[in-house]
């Protein structure tokens, strides 16, 4: 099964699609739509759709995954993210897939353990647990929506995360425990 993260926004949209197969979690791509900030918001959303719809036929997801809006600083700024996320929902709908939505709160604690976590600890997280540094902040946002909604929106899930030789993991904190613990030794045990 193949996921869509999609991180809407009118200046950057993240999107990052994963693989979910047998239990494991693997990168098939990520990036992030930044239309010109000089273009009339119109012209803005066209490209954000044009874009994830060129998304969606190259990578063919199964299902997508969308941040919930959250209070953002001024109205103007929630009425603007709105715009684009409504764009992020109306192209997975003319192509047919269904959009799960989550929370960032949520997001943070399926790929971090915590909702707290800062951004950083997210891409770090999400480095590790996918093996790929990610286009931008917003392209690992997309990543870790994804990766979240694969993990039953931050339920821990029998889905492991790793190598492909053969090493069981369960769950995501079982996953994360492994992804550490290579990064660990490949550093000579230094943190």
């Amino acid at each position: 099964m193949r996921i869509l993260g999609i991180d809407p926004g009118l200046r950057s949209t993240g999107w990052g699609v994963i693989a979910c197969d047998d239990g494991r979690l693997s990168h098939i791509a990520n990036g992030a739509i930044q239309p010109n900030p000089n273009f009339a918001d119109a012209d803005r959303l066209r490209i954000i759709f044009s874009k994830l719809d060129d998304v969606i036929a190259q990578h063919k997801p199964s299902q997508a995954a969308i941040e919930q809006i959250f209070v953002a600083k001024s109205a103007n700024s929630a009425l603007r993210l709105g715009m684009a996320r409504g764009v992020g929902l109306l192209v997975c709908g003319v192509n047919g897939l269904a959009v799960g939505e989550i929370s960032a709160r949520a997001v943070k604690k399926a790929v971090t353990g915590t909702g707290t976590a800062e951004k950083k600890q997210v891409q770090d997280m999400v480095t590790r647990l996918l093996a790929v540094t990610a286009k931008n902040a917003d392209a690992a946002d997309a990543l870790a929506i994804a990766i979240a909604v694969s993990n039953d929106v931050g339920k821990l899930a029998n889905v492991g995360v790793g190598s492909s030789k053969g090493e069981a993991t369960v769950g995501l904190s079982a996953a994360i425990a492994a992804a550490l613990a290579r990064d660990d030794a490949s550093n000579g045990g230094k943190t």
